[in-house]
């Protein structure tokens, strides 16, 4: 006689689907990401676009973003050209290296604990610039910052001419050995843990730079 139990059983089995591989799943999320940035686009651009954590590799061309874009720890490489962020930008924990030309962020760029080492001419940031713990050397001619513009813990050592920062200018534990004489900063200047700190009192970094609005700190 056939029990009850085992022609659950037997409807069991011959209903299970095999599990997703690793891979399938994978590439099935990236669908979905990719997708999503689609509806995003059909939408109009409007709002933040959020992709943290996701397998994300690159964006659509002549993307705008009305909102804020954040790609933290994604793997993303590299950024298309005149990409447009209405809001703020995240790049924290990426590995990305460069920024394309014609890049616009309305709001803050964040690009800490990155490994990018330039930022392209004219570039324009209306909130502030983090650029802490990376390998930055140099920055553009000219470069306005709407907010603070933090360069701690970098190898960077010198400013370019007509630097325009409106909050705070954080230096410290850089290589900076020199400072444009019209080098502005509306909030304070840190320069602890600096070639400068050691070689200067305050009051003559002062006297070097007298656009700077805040404290002095070394």
């Amino acid at each position: 006689m056939i029990k009850l139990v085992d022609l659950l059983k037997e409807s069991e089995e011959s209903i299970l689907v095999p599990r997703r591989t690793k891979e399938e799943r994978e590439k099935n999320y990236l669908i979905a990401i990719q997708k999503k940035i689609k509806q995003y686009i059909d939408n109009g651009g409007e709002g933040d676009l959020d992709l943290n954590n996701t397998p994300i590799t690159s964006l659509p061309a002549n993307l705008k973003v009305g909102g804020s874009l954040s790609l933290t720890d994604t793997p993303i490489t590299s950024l298309p050209a005149n990409l447009k962020v209405g809001g703020s930008l995240d790049l924290r924990d990426t590995p990305i290296t460069s920024l394309p030309q014609g890049l616009i962020v309305g709001g803050s760029l964040y690009l800490e604990n990155t490994s990018i080492t330039s930022l392209p001419a004219n570039l324009k940031v209306g909130g502030s610039l983090d650029l802490s713990n990376t390998k930055i050397t140099s920055l553009p001619a000219n470069l306005k910052v709407s907010g603070n513009l933090y360069l701690n813990n970098t190898n960077i050592t010198s400013l370019p001419e007509g630097l325009q920062v409106s909050g705070s200018l954080d230096l410290s534990n850089t290589k900076i050995t020199s400072l444009p004489a019209n080098l502005k900063v509306g909030g304070h200047l840190s320069l602890g843990g600096t070639p400068l700190a050691k070689k200067y009192t305050k009051e003559e970094v002062k006297k070097m730079c007298p656009n700077v609005k805040g404290e002095i700190y070394i």
